[in-house]
């Protein structure tokens, strides 16, 4: 579920421009994600719930995650603006698992 940044290029040629303004490549807002981290705590379902409850998953999109975090450590499990995903975040670490926004 990790996404990519996004850019956008923006481009005139020399001939179109008195200044000659070259290709440039400019980032777009990147959207900031919050990460779930496996512990040896949390049961599945208990993820799984979460993930639904807190971040909308659905049933599936929710286990899928769940055995990502458990085989790789980790699983991006939503993605958006600060103001979305901290009440999110804070939610996810209150009902004991770990997580953070990057």
């Amino acid at each position: 579920m990790v996404c990519p940044e996004i850019y956008k290029i923006v481009s005139t040629k020399p001939e179109e421009s008195p200044e000659g303004i070259e290709e440039v490549l400019v980032q777009e807002d990147k959207e900031h994600e919050i990460v779930l981290y496996n512990d040896d705590v949390n049961t599945f379902d208990h993820v799984i719930r979460c993930l639904i409850k807190i971040c909308e998953h659905t049933y599936m999109q929710a286990e899928q995650c769940a055995y990502l975090v458990h085989f790789t450590g980790k699983c991006v499990v939503k993605t958006g603006s600060l103001e979305d995903l901290v009440p999110r975040c804070t939610a996810l670490l209150e009902e004991g698992l770990s997580a953070e926004i990057i």
